[in-house]
């Protein structure tokens, strides 16, 4: 049976600069790998044979490195989008997709059980699937609460708030590009948005093990701290 992963790679990585004005973000090295080369290879390892890569800012190069995946005993082909479409705008472009399917960004650093996020999914038999993550943001300072005069009401000495954010993995089911436009930039925002106004079920799995979106300078030196610690769990399981 196929497994497939679509991974969003046409982003220009504008957050990353000045790292990426030469790479792709997913093109950045962490020890030996480049960011795309650990995911392919996780999703190898979790039983994923067939990954579509969805470029746009330097295809080439992301063609010239992964080739058609016979390196990882994958089959690897390329969507390519003439403009940015968004995130998940690139699946219209896909003709062949099974009827429940892993997309995700190419910037990841995770120690997700796909296989099993798969197999959850697909069994249900449900439309999208979140994978989520709880994080904790400090306040730095003393917040205050006035009412309309600019009296004193309540005072909290740095708060503490705790919230639930995507992951940027996803599964899929085929049903669900019936929604997106075509040719033009949708995000998953907007598809949010929209199978919320529809009424439609959108599952959320909250993971608790290793997630770091790669998207800024801190976040890249600290990925290859955290790769240089934990490469043998990340890459072999």
């Amino acid at each position: 049976m196929t497994k497939r992963a679509v991974i969003l790679a046409g982003g220009k990585g504008t957050r990353l600069r000045p790292y990426t004005v030469v790479l792709p973000k997913p093109m950045m090295p962490i020890g030996e790998y480049t960011i795309l080369e650990v995911v392919i290879r996780q999703l190898a390892r979790h039983g994923f044979n067939r990954i579509t890569l969805a470029v746009n800012h330097q295809a080439e190069l992301f063609k010239a490195l992964f080739g058609d995946g016979s390196k990882w005993r994958v089959r690897i082909d390329y969507s390519l989008e003439d403009r940015p479409l968004g995130t998940m705008g690139p699946l219209r472009l896909i003709e062949d997709l099974p009827a429940h399917f892993l997309v995700m960004n190419g910037d990841i650093l995770t120690d997700l059980n796909y296989a099993e996020f798969h197999l959850e999914h697909a069994r249900g038999d449900q439309l999208f699937t979140i994978a989520s993550y709880r994080r904790e943001h400090r306040i730095d300072y003393g917040v205050l609460e006035t009412d309309r005069e600019g009296k004193l009401q309540g005072f909290h000495e740095k708060p503490t708030t705790n919230y639930e954010v995507s992951m940027g993995i996803y599964m899929v089911s085929r049903k669900i590009v019936s929604y997106i436009p075509a040719d033009v930039p949708y995000g998953f925002d907007n598809l949010m948005l929209d199978l919320l106004k529809a009424k439609l079920p959108v599952n959320v799995k909250t993971f608790d093990g290793y997630w770091l979106d790669i998207g800024r300078p801190d976040d890249y030196l600290l990925a290859i701290e955290v790769f240089e610690r934990t490469k043998d769990r990340l890459i072999n399981g």
